[in-house]
């Protein structure tokens, strides 16, 4: 199979060493840094540029980019992928893109379906991808009305030789009420927590929980405004839910009310059983 991924961040370049580690796959990659460009090639992660030739022989197209730039792409160069290869997109909200390029993928004939890869690290770039960045990661994937199960078995078979361990099947809506809780709001309350004068001197202070609270601070900005802003609705009532709870917390220390801490904490412990490790 030939494979195009455009975009060779984080996510992209990821997705090409895993394909060139694990499968016999041809990948063909493009990137507006030359120099990110420059080193796919020399690690071999790609075998050669993603151009316009053999776009139109490409079986499946992996667009890695920020919402707005890859419904740009598509937009600009939909009408050179070939009817029946397969474009999925790994962006990290779905509404919004999943709006945009499913219309174009019926105007141009080949397929589309959204995806959502949930892996990650805390930098991004080329030089921060590893082949093994998917190894038993969960890829989300919102079909619709219009995929077909021979498309899903490919899509499956594909995902799963690369190394993702679970295929997640979700609505866009769905997708992005539950990541607006499961990501964003992370990203969200780390940044704020890092935000403390205490941050400054917490040297010979701090451990794990320092270091899990804070990880996902350590963000892009310009990409996380954009998601942020795609995904604004259910992000505001997720942070309205958890400045609520925080508020129960301070009141009870205020307070010095003791019991009241002791069942805030103990519903907190109960919750997170309830919810499992991931």
């Amino acid at each position: 199979m030939k494979v195009g991924i455009v975009g060779l961040g984080l996510m992209g370049g990821s997705m090409a060493k895993s394909i060139k580690a694990r499968t016999s796959h041809t990948v063909y990659g493009i990137d507006l840094d030359q120099e990110t460009m420059s080193l796919a090639r020399l690690c071999g992660a790609i075998d050669g540029p993603l151009t316009g030739e053999n776009l139109a022989q490409c079986d499946l197209v992996l667009v890695a980019l920020r919402p707005q730039a890859a419904i740009d792409w598509v937009r600009e160069k939909g009408a050179g992928i070939p009817k029946g290869a397969i474009l999925v997109d790994f962006c990290g909200v779905k509404r919004v893109v999943v709006e945009a390029l499913a219309p174009l993928a019926e105007e141009y004939g080949f397929s589309y379906i959204g995806g959502h890869p949930m892996a990650g690290r805390e930098r991004g770039g080329f030089t921060a991808s590893t082949e093994d960045l998917y190894v038993g990661a969960s890829m989300i994937l919102t079909p619709d009305q219009r995929t077909d199960m021979k498309l899903l078995e490919t899509l499956r078979d594909f995902f799963f030789d690369v190394g993702f361990g679970k295929l997640t099947f979700s609505q866009p809506e769905e997708h992005d009420r539950i990541i607006a809780f499961t990501s964003q709001l992370a990203h969200i309350v780390s940044s704020a927590y890092v935000k403390s004068p205490e941050a400054q001197r917490r040297r010979g202070f701090s451990a794990g929980s320092f270091r899990d609270m804070t990880r996902v601070a350590r963000l892009d900005e310009e990409m996380w405004t954009e998601l942020f802003l795609d995904d604004a609705d259910f992000l505001t009532k997720e942070l309205g839910i958890l400045i609520g709870h925080l508020e129960e917390y301070r009141e009870a220390l205020k307070a010095r009310d003791g019991e009241r801490l002791r069942s805030l904490l103990r519903d907190g412990r109960e919750k997170k059983a309830t919810a499992g490790g991931n």
